[in-house]
């Protein structure tokens, strides 16, 4: 198994110096580390143990390279807590220490160097300082081991109990994408651009297509190495260097992740729970400017604390939305530390919630708040179906596609894929096509649809129903079509509505003239009836349907369509309209001189009794129809 150890303490307690006892490797690789004795960047080494290899990130200890140290911080399965025996806990010791709490390391140990400095007595003390130190905290029951790098007392047996230790962690829930936080990035001769950092999720492979973010630069894996040896596949939880194809080493810069392709995206508004150091000198308020440190990347940022306070006292937690000055790509559930803009000193950490958040307005804050508190728990209870349907919830009636997902959980495909379907299983979450939606909003929408249908009945009872595009652009003006579709056929399925063409109705709805309404719908049918194939035009039939009487235009048309609807008269051209028992009749005669006959407009005007102005849209009427077929000049019946 393959874990990642760090180290944490004071600058000068020996913490490069226990790693090169363990391994035989000196992590401080910079010149200036070399002549000046410190730590200033990220040291790394590998130890090879068998059944287990230890990858060993060496932080500086120096109050003026904390951020360094952050860096090195992410992605650790354990801590070596390291204190100088000579020294006791100093300044850097507690704060290293309180990072890697607000940063929820699970395991570690203490190691108390330069033993053979002091006196039995001396250690004790040192023992009771680390005693209070640790207090209710994840190393309050740590092993503490005292060893000398000069003698090499204990290096033996702390390289058997980092080998237990080792054996005792847990694998790590791979249920994210790709992802490697880049802490260094430098060229070689003949190879190009190497990155290197800790793979805290998903794997990567030789060959592979990935993608640096923020830039968005899309990359191809030339060769990996993980504990110097090149490698075929890397996995989550190893120190590993990519050479990369596609990019000068350049452009690349620390804080960046290299990730599986389009699946995440860069942010600049983060929901978080944020917890305050209880030594912290201030609240931390809303509009204050802080150091943001996730992963490899530090990144300023604004406060806005969610909640009826604008603050979070020292001690406490609250939710709070973190407004980057330059974007970043990370993952929701990661640890984060805040930092003070001036002096840089550690005031609080957190858990990312929601990574691409919407900026929230104060009215909505007590909403925000118990969505994030939903998602805490959810996040806490690995309950993946919860967590979608939240994010989902909060995208509202727009629902959201796959990619929208998968970029705000940075779940693998198919982590993603089962939480989804075990939400359509449970009916919280409907599938529209590609997109996905909360049943509430879904039901939300065919409640409205099927209050515009019936508002559209109260306000024109004649009319057949709403047209599609006039119901899409009342309701879904800005919701997917795949959405639209979706509701319609929910609600066709539920015979709650019924579809004719482009036209919706209500199931139970029923056409009824009433009053003046069967009036007009006499005169027009008297009309027509009357009129048989000398029929006037349609504005001519409706201003004679409504002479002598109070009635209106409109009226007289809202019937006439009634009276199209119901198949009683047949649409020729715009103008002209005819009984359809006039038209049967017509058809009748024409199809009686036999099937291949030959029929001219003057012979047709003799058969049908109308002039050549009636004639013409008549027998062009029959041949949409087919019961004739134009031939030159004549027609060819059918």
């Amino acid at each position: 198994m393959d874990i990642i150890i760090g180290t944490a303490g004071h600058i000068d307690h020996g913490k490069t110096s226990l790693i090169k006892a363990l391994t035989g490797i000196d992590a401080d690789r910079l010149p200036e580390e070399k002549r000046r004795g410190i730590t200033i960047d990220l040291g790394f080494a590998e130890l090879d143990m068998g059944d287990v290899r230890i990858g060993f990130v060496d932080v500086p200890g120096h109050e003026k390279f904390v951020k360094n140290m952050l860096a090195g911080a992410h992605g650790i399965d354990l801590v070596a807590l390291v204190i100088a025996a000579d020294e006791g806990v100093m300044p850097q010791t507690r704060e290293h220490f309180e990072i890697c709490r607000l940063l929820e390391t699970k395991s570690g140990l203490i190691v108390l160097t330069k033993k053979d400095l002091v006196e039995e007595e001396m250690l004790e003390l040192v023992k009771l300082d680390v005693a209070e130190l640790t207090k209710n905290s994840f190393l309050e029951n740590a092993p503490l081991i005292c060893v000398s790098t000069k003698t090499n007392e204990g290096i033996d047996e702390l390289k058997k109990l980092f080998r237990e230790l080792a054996l005792n962690i847990p694998s790590r829930r791979n249920r994210n994408v790709a992802l490697l936080p880049i802490d260094r990035t430098f060229t070689m001769k003949g190879f190009g651009a190497v990155v290197t950092g800790t793979l805290i999720s998903g794997e990567i492979n030789e060959s592979a297509e990935l993608e640096i973010l923020p830039p968005g630069k899309k990359v191809r894996v030339r060769g990996l190495q993980t504990h110097g040896k090149p490698t075929g596949t890397a996995h989550s939880g190893q120190r590993i260097a990519v050479n990369l194809a596609g990019i000068d080493h350049t452009e690349i810069e620390r804080g960046m992740v290299l990730c599986a392709p389009n699946t995440l995206r860069p942010t600049q508004i983060l929901d978080a729970e944020i917890e305050v150091l209880k030594d912290a000198k201030h609240s931390l308020r809303s509009r204050q400017r802080v150091r943001l440190h996730s992963g490899t990347a530090e990144i300023l940022a604004r406060v806005q604390i969610l909640g009826s306070s604008p603050e979070i006292a020292p001690g406490k937690k609250g939710f709070a939305q973190l407004r980057l000055e330059s974007p970043v790509a990370v993952l929701p559930g990661e640890r984060f530390i805040l930092r003070s803009y001036s002096p840089q000193i550690t005031i609080a950490g957190g858990k990312i919630l929601d990574a691409l958040a919407a900026k929230h307005r104060q009215r909505d804050f007590p909403l925000v708040i118990d969505r994030l508190q939903k998602l805490l728990s959810a996040y806490e209870r690995n309950e993946n179906s919860e967590i979608t349907l939240i994010y989902l919830e909060s995208c509202g009636e727009l629902g959201a596609r796959f990619s929208d997902l998968q970029a705000r959980t940075g779940w693998l495909n198919a982590v993603l894929q089962e939480s989804l379907k075990t939400g359509i299983q449970k009916h919280t979450i409907i599938a529209a096509d590609d997109l996905y939606i909360s049943r509430p909003h879904f039901d939300a929408i065919k409640k409205k649809t099927l209050g515009e249908v019936e508002t559209h009945h109260k306000r024109d009872p004649l009319s057949r129903g709403i047209l599609r595009e006039t119901l899409r652009e009342k309701i879904f003006a800005k919701i997917p079509s795949e959405i639209f579709r979706s509701v319609i056929a929910s609600l066709v399925a539920d015979k709650t509505i019924a579809a004719e063409g482009d036209v919706f109705r209500l199931a139970a709805h029923s056409r009824e003239l009433r009053g003046d309404e069967k009036i007009l719908f006499d005169r027009l049918a008297r009309i027509f009836r009357e009129a048989k194939f000398e029929v006037p035009t349609l504005d001519n039939a409706l201003e004679e349907s409504i002479r002598g009487t109070k009635l209106r235009k409109d009226q007289a048309r809202k019937v006439f369509q009634f009276f199209l609807d119901s198949n009683e008269i047949v649409k020729v051209t715009d103008d002209f309209f005819f009984l359809r028992e006039t038209m049967d009749l017509l058809r009748t005669k024409v199809k009686s001189l036999g099937a291949g006959t030959e029929i001219d407009v003057p012979k047709f005007k003799e058969l049908a009794g109308v002039s050549r102005k009636y004639a013409i849209p008549l027998i062009e009427y029959f041949d949409r129809e087919r019961v004739t077929r134009r031939v030159g000049d004549k027609r060819v019946i059918l």
